[in-house]
C-alpha cells in the first residue's frame, strides 16, 4: 500500500515540473529564486586578475540592437567594456540581469565605461520579446551574425571585461551579482 502512495507522490511532483517546463515558467521561477540568492551577496564575482595578458580582445564583429540596427564592435575600442552573454531561456542569466541593470544605472553616465548585453537566442525575436516590458535598463544586442573568437564560451551566462587597452581583464562563466562597490571600482580603474 505504501508504494502506491509513494508512486502517486512522485507522479504529482513530475506532473508539476512538466507543467512548469511546458508552459515556459520553469526558467522564470528558477531565475527569480536565483536572483534572490544573488541579492544575499553570497555569490560575487571573483576579481582575481585573469592571466590573459597576451590575449587582445577581438573587436571584429557586428550585432543587431533591439530595433534591428547594426552595432559594430569596433565602436567600443578605447573604452572599458562590460560584456555579458545571455539567453532568454537561461535561468541564471535572468537571475543576474536585475543586478547588472543596477550596476549599469550607476555607471551609465561615465563616458569611459560601456555595457554590452549580447543575446544568444537562435532567433532575434526571442531576445527582443524577452526584453520587452522588463524594467531592466542596459544596452542589449543580439548575436545575429555570430560571435568572434574572444566571445566564444562554454556556458552562459558568461561575463567579461575588456580594458581601454583592448585586453581581457576579467572573464567568468556562471552567474554573479556584479552590483558591488568592489566590482564598480574595478570597472572604473580599467
Amino acid at each position: 500500500m505504501d508504494w502506491k502512495k509513494e508512486l502517486k507522490s512522485w507522479g504529482l511532483i513530475l506532473a508539476f515540473f512538466a507543467f512548469l517546463y511546458f508552459t515556459g515558467l520553469l526558467p522564470v521561477i528558477q531565475g527569480a529564486i536565483q536572483s534572490v540568492l544573488l541579492s544575499t551577496g553570497l555569490i560575487q564575482p571573483k576579481l582575481e586578475r585573469v592571466d590573459l595578458t597576451n590575449q587582445n580582445f577581438n573587436y571584429t564583429g557586428q550585432f543587431r540592437d533591439l530595433e534591428g540596427n547594426p552595432v559594430d564592435l569596433n565602436n567600443y575600442r578605447g573604452k572599458t567594456v562590460f560584456i555579458n552573454l545571455w539567453a532568454s531561456w537561461c535561468g541564471p542569466c535572468r537571475a543576474e540581469m536585475p543586478h547588472i541593470s543596477e550596476l549599469y544605472k550607476s555607471l551609465k553616465d561615465n563616458p569611459d565605461v560601456e555595457f554590452l548585453m549580447i543575446g544568444l537566442d537562435r532567433e532575434f525575436e526571442k531576445s527582443k520579446d524577452f526584453m520587452e516590458g522588463k524594467t531592466w535598463r542596459f544596452p542589449v544586442v543580439h548575436a545575429s551574425y555570430g560571435l568572434n573568437s574572444s566571445l566564444q564560451s562554454e556556458s552562459i551566462p558568461t561575463t567579461l571585461v575588456v580594458n581601454k587597452a583592448g585586453k581581457i581583464v576579467f572573464y567568468q562563466e556562471g552567474m554573479s551579482n556584479f552590483n558591488t562597490d568592489e566590482f564598480r571600482n574595478f570597472l572604473l580603474t580599467q
